[in-house]
């Protein structure tokens, strides 16, 4: 009975914690249309260059970069994009939407990879020497993923919000797709459990040693970018958006948030899909480390598998904290379900969710344990940062 009080004590105190003290991660408040119509437009607007690396997406360039051609933007604008040794024939799509548009667009060959970077960063950085080589390089980089679609007005307001704050970065967490079954399940919780490990209200506070951002979309001030010694500096980062984002907070302010207008168009119909997406990277969030792996896996099961299950198979008062436990963790989840209009009666289903996220660590750690690590579009990755 003791060694039980004292594991729902844990759970609830650690809930209490994530609830009071985690920034307010769960209330997913920080939000980029709040952004809109918060600041002055600049007097003049900056230039921007949007910098795509892409490997193997045909299939997603009629949609993501069609919609950054439409960018209704008063400033100077056009867009890179970086053939990442494609076979899918990527940069012929992009060549025909480029010839469609009255955008400027530049589609650069991506070299080999070099040893010791990891694919999509040697593919950003081929993407800003381009974007930087003309005799008027941009104020700002607009760093975003060849599966990103954009509303018309996202990149105006994502330039409004830097320039009226002077912030080395504004990133935004793209709106993943939430429609199969597995999405359903699993979709809602990824973002969840990231404002977890990264509360966007400590991220965006000054002075907070917090940093992370959003892959998908960065838009980045070019010197600051410079300052801080480059993409280069990241090379070998497997998780490069929040090793990017560590990176600018040294240089200025930074801002994290969610958005129903930047939108992810690649669907995760499967979970095997989602395994293979959480798989490639979780085990290097944990730094390699089997011991930090064992601690996650004792972790989750006490905060999220004990209480419902003490709840229901304890006596008094251990089923009395559990139960109190698990309606914390059933709140918490709502705010995210909300955001992705899902019914609030997932939120008894996080427990079996988060095991699920478990075990897609289990997995990336088997994965680098067989020479597979970071697996992904073909390359194997894991590695290439520590060397």
């Amino acid at each position: 009975m003791t060694a039980l009080i004292v594991i729902a004590t844990f759970g609830l105190a650690a809930w209490l914690y994530l609830v009071f003290f985690n920034g307010g991660f769960w209330l997913s408040s920080e939000r980029e249309e709040a952004e809109q119509n918060k600041y002055p437009e600049p007097e003049v607007w900056p230039r921007v260059i949007a910098v795509i690396p892409a490997r193997n997406e045909a299939d997603m360039l009629p949609g993501s970069l069609t919609s950054l051609v439409k960018q209704d933007y008063p400033g100077a604008f056009s867009i890179v994009l970086v053939d990442d040794q494609s076979t899918d024939g990527t940069a012929d799509v992009a060549r025909a939407i480029a010839a469609a548009s009255n955008r400027d667009i530049t589609i650069v060959s991506g070299a080999p990879l070099p040893p010791r970077w990891t694919g999509k960063v040697w593919a950003m950085h081929q993407g800003i020497e381009t974007a930087s080589a003309g005799e008027t390089p941009p104020e700002y980089l607009l760093l975003t993923d060849a599966d990103i679609g954009y509303r018309p007005d996202v990149l105006k307001s994502l330039v409004v919000g830097s320039a009226a704050n002077g912030r080395a970065m504004t990133s935004v967490m793209a709106k993943l797709k939430c429609d199969s079954f597995a999405e359903k399940w699993l979709v809602p919780a990824f973002i969840f459990f990231f404002e977890m490990l990264y509360p966007f209200r400590r991220v965006n506070r000054r002075g907070d040693r917090t940093a992370a951002a959003a892959g998908g979309c960065m838009l980045v001030e070019r010197t600051a970018l410079e300052r801080a010694g480059g993409i280069a500096a990241i090379r070998g980062a497997l998780i490069d958006d929040c090793a990017l984002g560590k990176l600018l907070k040294t240089q200025g302010p930074i801002w994290l948030g969610l958005s129903d207008r930047v939108l992810s168009l690649r669907p995760y119909e499967t979970f095997e899909d989602i395994r293979r997406m959480v798989a490639r990277s979780a085990y290097a969030q944990l730094r390699y480390s089997p011991i930090l792996l064992v601690g996650t896996v004792l972790a989750m099961l006490a905060i999220y598998v004990a209480p419902p299950a003490l709840a229901v198979l304890a006596a008094y008062p251990v089923n009395m904290l559990a139960a109190a436990t698990y309606l914390l963790m059933f709140i918490t989840y709502q705010p995210t379900l909300r955001f992705y209009n899902r019914s609030p009666l997932w939120g008894f289903a996080l427990p079996l969710i988060a095991m699920a996220y478990v075990g897609f660590t289990l997995d990336s750690a088997y994965q680098h344990v067989r020479g597979r690590g970071g697996l992904w579009k073909g390359r194997v990755q894991a590695e290439v940062g520590r060397q």
